[in-house]
């Protein structure tokens, strides 16, 4: 299998109980994955702490770079980064990335990964959508990225918050094409 070379991007969506989860299980993964890089905006930093009261973001032990910072490997495609997690995505990000406007680095990343053929994928968190929403992530993925709503599934019997989480991260880490042991529909009707 060909280890990964990831961008995470969180941005100030509400969620960051996906990106925290994100960054812990592939840590976990660390084996199949050549590099993370990772590039927060202010706002995610913001909501990180004031919903998961910490900052915990500040242990990630992986490269972070700041939003402004064209100079990350993943602002050029000869980087070869395969795959970017913008996690939670705002729908302010999805608006840039689907009009080609790339004023930082998330948005920059974002076109970088779309012009390479490579894989995006746009963990969407907000609701309800307006038109322009829905018509943005038409664009996306018309363009070839992924949207993949932050809506977690119960079939598992999630017991708490985290559980409930997970199961959206899973389903990422599937996205991003790495071996995973996670709860999986056939076998418990196959039981």
């Amino acid at each position: 299998m060909m280890k990964r070379k990831i961008v995470v991007a969180i941005t100030g969506a509400s969620g960051a109980i996906y990106a925290q989860l994100l960054l812990k299980k592939l840590q976990q993964l660390n084996s199949q994955i050549a590099e993370v890089g990772i590039v927060m905006s202010d706002n995610a930093k913001q909501v990180w702490e004031f919903e998961l009261d910490n900052t915990d973001y500040n242990n990630i032990p992986y490269k972070f770079y700041e939003k402004n910072n064209f100079m990350a490997p993943f602002a050029s495609g000869s980087a070869r980064f395969d795959t970017m997690v913008i996690i939670p995505c705002s729908m302010g990000t999805l608006g840039r990335i689907a009009s080609g406007v790339s004023d930082d680095l998330i948005c920059r990343a974002a076109d970088v990964i779309l012009k390479e053929r490579r894989k995006l994928i746009l963990v969407a968190r907000d609701m309800p959508l307006n038109l322009i929403h829905i018509r943005n992530m038409q664009t996306v993925t018309e363009a070839g990225g992924i949207i993949c709503p932050a809506v977690p599934s119960f079939y598992s019997k999630p017991q708490t918050i985290e559980d409930v989480a997970m199961t959206v991260v899973n389903r990422v880490i599937d996205l991003i094409g790495l071996e995973n042991e996670s709860y999986r529909w056939s076998e418990t009707l196959n039981s």
